[in-house]
């Protein structure tokens, strides 16, 4: 069975190290090269021992010249490192990128948001924001995939099939995002180093987080209208996982019972999305280490206003695994793959 041979940039942050975990369960990948900046010359184990018996390559500083080699090159770095990456892509390759850098369509937008400069923005018109239960099969014609962030992620899925229906006003959505500690990656010790992160809950970037570009950027496909959407996320006192609350105002005419229709059909055929019983209660365990987002519509006090729960593992769902899943799509590979 032929092998594609897959690079990983950034391989031994929590979103790479769990890259390689997914990779190493592909029969149809080889990963040929592991590359970091700090850890050079290192063993892989050094970050997860459990990776100790696995022949696995050295870490490598990055050279343009390996992508020779390769027909795939995964991303998990600092924003803006994978733009300078793109503008050495050799014809064969494919980017599939799990920062920001080619999420938002404009290099303005990107400047605003990130406040820095686009250093590839003639290849963003090669890119595609690809999430898979939306995008679909679409990657196949770009050279670059954009993997959504790890909220979004929880918060699209439950909403683009309630826009594309216009079920709900759009006037007021509020959404709540709890996630691990892991979602900001390693040096998230040192950043909240006087806080305990193992006993306290803390909200950050109130109004003005990153996320909220995306969100809007991708639900403005589906709708004309203008969009209000509060966005609040908060690093909870766990190492991974994400639980988004979303709260709705219903459009006259419609009740919790359509809403769970709708996501049921929309997600009918999306293997690793569950639209659960109405009222069901989620936690973050129901998901952890699984490359699903399990969905529950929620009835309130008030028949206008319904509340939608939404749970996904920040590192395979929000991470990792929608890598793998984009590049299953990519490549005609079992959807799966990678992922039982």
């Amino acid at each position: 069975m032929l092998k594609l041979n897959a690079l990983i940039a950034g391989s031994t942050g929590y979103i790479g190290i769990q890259l390689i975990k997914l990779l190493i369960k592909h029969k149809r990948i080889d990963i040929k090269y592991l590359c970091g900046n700090s850890s050079v010359g290192k063993d892989i184990s050094f970050f997860d021992k459990s990776l100790s018996r696995l022949k696995l390559p050295k870490i490598k500083k990055f050279k343009k010249e390996y992508l020779d080699n390769v027909d795939i090159v995964f991303t998990a770095l600092p924003n803006g490192e994978a733009q300078e990456i793109s503008n050495y892509l050799k014809k064969n390759n494919i980017l599939i990128d799990l920062a920001a850098d080619f999420r938002l369509k404009k290099s303005s937008d990107y400047l605003k948001w990130y406040k820095q400069k686009h250093k590839a923005k003639n290849n963003i018109k090669n890119s595609i924001y690809a999430l898979p239960e939306i995008s679909k099969k679409k990657v196949k014609k770009f050279k670059i995939i954009s993997c959504p962030g790890c909220y979004p992620t929880s918060i699209l899925l439950p909403l683009i099939p309630l826009i594309q229906r216009k079920t709900i006003s759009l006037n007021n959505m509020i959404v709540d995002s709890k996630s691990g500690f892991s979602g900001g990656g390693r040096t998230i010790h040192k950043k909240y180093q006087n806080k305990n992160l193992y006993d306290s809950l803390s909200a950050y970037g109130i109004g003005f987080h990153r996320h909220n570009s995306e969100i809007e950027q991708e639900l403005k496909k589906f709708t004309k209208s203008k969009i209000s959407l509060t966005f609040t996320p908060h690093l909870s006192p766990m190492f991974r996982g994400i639980l988004s609350t979303i709260y709705l105002d219903l459009k006259p005419g419609n009740s919790i019972n359509k809403i769970y229709s709708i996501l049921k059909k929309f997600h009918k055929k999306n293997e690793f999305v569950k639209i659960l019983k109405i009222n069901s209660l989620l936690s973050t365990n129901d998901v952890i280490n699984t490359n699903n987002c399990y969905i529950s519509v929620c009835k309130t006090r008030y028949k206008n206003k319904v509340l939608i729960l939404s749970v996904i593992d920040n590192l395979i769902k929000g991470g990792a695994g929608q890598a793998v899943q984009n590049m299953n799509l990519k490549f005609d590979f079992k959807l799966n793959e990678g992922l039982k």
